[in-house]
This record gives structure tokens, sequence and C-alpha cells, in this order.
């Protein structure tokens, strides 16, 4: 069993491009499944009975719905490339249903919330101190760009087009695209080039943008740290991660009037169903608007 799950997170790898994160958590399902099934020896012991009494045992142990539709995904991941490669004679997992995840809008900040925000960390990286200067940077290149903080702090110097004003990244399932910032990311990205960079590169720098305090390429959780730590200098701002700023951004461009399929490729997602979600909460803002100002709401 333990040759199966290494030749699939190989292929998850190779050929499906997921990510390293997916693949753990793909195999950790997995895992879970066999320890259920008790921890059989061969694959034709996953039959639809059992695939359907694991699901029904997580829920009633209280896992979210969302985690379920990845577990559920998982398997039939899982079992269509064991029928596929010829390690099983069925796919048992494709009559399994996945259940619908609740879709609950995401918490966004109104655009002068956002300017504080931004202006605070302009404020404290007015002194030029060299971490003050990357959390500027860090905050301004999310809400510009839209990207994800596992992208941003994978960025290198040279994704940097200075001419242009985009930088070039490597997002999920291998995609790569071009994303564009504005002047004032433009301007926070010179003062950390300057004056941030070149005091905390060391040895372990490489050709990272992005440094911690320590040289090394800045972690996802120093970047989440931060963002949650501007966004709480806003009056009235929700708890927000980087996750948070790019749903602001999507959010704050459609309502500048942007195209649905520009914002897509903006965000680097595969399905414009995904993208359809920030429609939501611009309708759900414009008609909470409406009650509050129409005289016949």
């Amino acid at each position: 069993m333990a040759d199966h799950l290494a030749a699939f997170a190989r292929h998850l790898l190779l050929e499906r491009g997921r990510s390293e994160h997916t693949v753990r958590a793909y195999l950790g399902d997995l895992r879970s499944l066999l320890a259920h099934a008790g921890e059989p020896a061969d694959l034709g012991a996953l039959t639809l009975p059992v695939l359907r009494a694991w699901l029904a045992e997580q829920a009633r142990s209280g896992v979210a719905r969302t985690t379920l539709a990845r577990r559920t995904a998982a398997v039939r991941t899982f079992t269509a490339w064991a029928r596929r490669t010829g390690r099983t004679e069925t796919d048992t997992g494709a009559r399994l249903v996945a259940p619908r995840a609740h879709r609950t809008l995401p918490a966004v900040l109104r655009p002068e919330q956002a300017a504080i925000a931004l202006g605070a960390a302009a404020a404290g990286a007015a002194q030029l101190d060299p971490v003050a200067l990357r959390d500027h940077l860090v905050v301004e290149l999310l809400y510009a760009t839209g990207i994800r903080v596992g992208e941003l702090c994978a960025l290198d110097v040279d994704d940097v087009d200075h001419g242009r004003r985009v930088v070039r990244l490597l997002g999920k399932g291998g995609r790569e695209r071009t994303v564009p910032y504005g002047v004032p990311a433009e301007r926070a990205l010179r003062q950390w080039l300057a004056h941030g960079r070149p005091v905390l590169e060391g040895e372990n720098s490489g050709a990272a943008l992005l440094l911690g305090a320590r040289g090394g390429r800045l972690d996802p959780r120093a970047a989440r740290r931060t963002v949650h730590e501007t966004v709480a200098s806003a009056p009235g701002a929700p708890d927000l991660g980087p996750h948070g700023l790019r749903h602001s951004a999507a959010t704050h461009l459609l309502e500048g009037g942007a195209d649905l399929r520009v914002v897509q490729e903006l965000l680097g997602h595969a399905t414009l169903s995904t993208t359809q979600l920030y429609t939501h909460v611009t309708v759900e803002r414009l008609r909470a608007v409406h009650d509050r100002a129409h005289p016949r709401a």
C-alpha cells in the first residue's frame, strides 16, 4: 500500500502538476481512509460501502463540508488513477458523491479602510527600517496584485519587471501568469531594494525578493502576521490575512468596472465560476446601500 501511495504522489506532482501542499493533503486523506478500512493490503478492499462509511464517520465527527468535499475529491482522484494504471479492476470512487460546500461571502476591506491600512504601513517604513520596508512592500504587493501569499513569498528579484510594472509568477497547477502593479507598490519595491534588502541579505538569501529577519526567503507565516497587524490599524476593519487582501483587491477591481475575465486572469483562477464569487460580494454590498439609501427600498 505504501508503494501505491508513493506512486500516486509522484503522479500528482509530476503529471498533474499539483502543489506539494495539495499532495500532502491528499495523502493524509488517503491514510485516514486506509486506517478506517483496517489497513488493507489490497486496494480491492476499498469498496463503495467502505468509502461511504468513512465519509459518514467524518461527517459525524464534525468535519466541515469543505473538508469533506476535498477528501471526496482525493479519493475519487486516487481510485480513478488506480483503475487507469491497472491497480484495480473498477473505479469504486466514481460513484462517490461529494457534499456541496457552503460558499460563504468573504470578508473584505472597504476602499477607505485599505487606504488607511496601507498608509499606516507606509508611515512605519518612513524611517527606512529594513523590516518595516519589507512589511510595507508585502501589503502593497498583495493588495495591488491580488496574488496568493505563497506566490508572493516565492518571488525572486528577477521576477519583477520594473519597466512594465509587472511580476511574473508560477501559480497553482504550475500555471504561469503576469500580473501588473501600481505606482505605490513600485515606490515600496524600490525603497525595499535600495534600503531594506541589502541590510537583511545573507548567505541564504539567494535570489529571493522578500527576506526574513535572518536573511532567508520570507516565510508565509511572517507575511500573514504582517497583514493581520497592518489591517488592524484601520478602524472597523475585519480581521483579515493575505487571502482577505486578495478578496479585497478582486472586489474593488469589479466595483471599479473591471471585466470578470480580466479579474480571473489576474487572480489565476482555473475556472470563471471561482471568480464569480466576488460578483456576489459586490451585489450584496449594492443591495445593502440600496436598502439604506433608497426611499422605497
